[in-house]
């Protein structure tokens, strides 16, 4: 199975639509997810009896997508959004090791499902845990992403965002934070 198709395209008022497809193993379906970036997908599924099945309908969709203009972005013109949480100690308590897990799975479903990035990965840095997005539109993944922090109760007080291009890992910029700061720092 090659996995998920994810492609964009910009309308003519610059609005940026997504689609996606793949296989769901599980409940042997195909699945297509789509709609406007920043934005609850809309989701069709397609039973389907085998793997085989599945990935001829997987080329189709991308060809089509191919057709309609869509196109996937490639790395380099996304941007790094990293949620950052405040803790207490240097290197993490359990508890810490929970938030992560918690936080990741929440950022992980919500971006998706809003055509707005996946979650990359996370580490424990002095006094912080990190968790690494990218995403191709910056202002609504951090939008997103305190939505999310809200909902999902991952401690929004202690929250920070930042949000530096692909290309220039080293530049983040501050976009959120919880309490008054002027920079953004791993």
């Amino acid at each position: 199975m090659s996995g998920i198709v994810r492609v964009y395209k910009r309308d003519d008022e610059g609005t940026l639509h997504f689609r996606e497809a793949w296989f769901d193993e599980e409940y042997s379906q195909f699945v297509m997810n789509f709609g406007v970036v920043g934005h609850q997908s809309k989701t069709e599924e397609t039973d389907v009896s085998d793997a085989e099945g599945a990935e001829s309908l997987l080329d189709a969709f991308a060809a089509q997508c191919q057709e309609d203009g869509y196109a996937e972005i490639p790395n380099e013109e996304q941007s790094w959004v990293v949620a950052q949480f405040a803790l207490k100690t240097r290197e993490g308590t359990e508890r810490d090791r929970y938030l992560e897990q918690k936080a990741k799975d929440a950022l992980i479903s919500h971006l998706a499902w809003r055509g707005l990035g996946t979650v990359e990965r996370s580490e424990f840095t002095d006094y912080k845990l990190n968790i690494f997005c990218l995403c191709p539109e910056v202002n609504k993944a951090v939008n997103a992403i305190k939505v999310c922090a809200r909902g999902e109760d991952l401690d929004f007080t202690k929250l920070s965002i930042g949000a530096a291009p692909y290309i220039e890992p080293e530049q983040f910029k501050l976009k959120h934070s919880a309490k008054p700061a002027n920079s953004f720092s791993l």
